[in-house]
């Protein structure tokens, strides 16, 4: 797991954490440097929600994430690593203002595919993209995937959480979606389902959420009222472990069947 820390003085980096259980965690002393460059630096090291992919085809982990200016805006980040020692910087993914980057586990038609979501202050541009890239670099093709929807507790806006886990009726996107109460945000978790060969495509969209602020610790905390994934791990027994953040705090786990998660996205109506 990549963990962002935040320091007392609000500068943030990340850290490696290992696991043979998935409950029980070490913590890395150090923090992850990245191979910069020029155009990294200029950032300040404001970075956060890290998603990790694997591309087995390459041997090779993946990790975008969000890197904030005041200035320059947020953009996509991205590095690889094969060892978690040493991290190669990529290159910027988007362009301002976009985050929430989420690489797919292999190719779509030759070609990387990604989920993000660009972001704007009129709330008119807050829902789950995809676009397509040969290289990682140039990305294009883009098209909207899943907009927030009216009324409803994902109506402020959405956007992708966990690296899309293949099933054999599709990729499985396990989302987050945001509602404005009259005293604030509240985050919580729900599932879309992507065709397999043409992912912008949605076959099937949960109702209800799968996962909300409940607890003391989802609804007390930095930023309360907030569950908000960024990875989760599918067992071959069908149990789907689900690693977020609580109220921007601590780090949780939760468990589900796969297949009571493919039968949510089913319920859409």
């Amino acid at each position: 797991m990549m963990l962002r820390i935040e320091d007392m003085d609000r500068k943030q980096h990340f850290r490696m954490a290992y696991s043979e259980t998935g409950t029980e965690w070490r913590i890395e002393k150090d923090p992850v440097i990245f191979d910069h460059d020029e155009e990294l630096q200029e950032y300040n090291g404001f970075y956060y929600d890290p998603r990790i992919t694997y591309v087995a085809e390459e041997q090779t982990y993946y990790i975008n994430f969000a890197v904030h200016s005041d200035l320059l805006g947020v953009r996509g980040g991205q590095v690889k690593t094969k060892d978690f020692k040493r991290f190669e910087w990529i290159g910027f993914g988007t362009e301002p203002d976009c985050r929430n980057c989420v690489l797919f586990p292999e190719k779509i038609n030759g070609l990387y595919a990604r989920l993000d979501r660009p972001h704007g202050k009129d709330g008119t541009k807050n829902n789950i993209w995809i676009s397509y890239s040969p290289d990682l670099v140039y990305w294009g093709k883009s098209k909207v995937v899943a907009t927030t929807r009216p009324h409803h507790w994902d109506d402020a806006y959405v956007g992708p959480g966990a690296v899309p886990i293949k099933t054999k009726e599709g990729w499985l996107e396990i989302y987050h979606g945001v509602y404005r109460s009259c005293s604030g945000a509240i985050y919580r978790l729900g599932v879309l389902l992507l065709d397999m060969k043409d992912p912008s495509c949605v076959i099937g969209r949960c109702n209800g959420y799968v996962l909300g602020p409940r607890e003391l610790y989802e609804r007390v905390g930095d930023v309360p009222n907030v569950v908000f994934t960024s990875g989760a791990v599918a067992e071959d027994d069908g149990t789907v472990n689900l690693f977020y953040g609580a109220a921007d705090t601590v780090m949780c786990l939760a468990t589900a069947q796969l297949g009571d998660l493919l039968a949510a996205c089913r319920e859409a109506r």
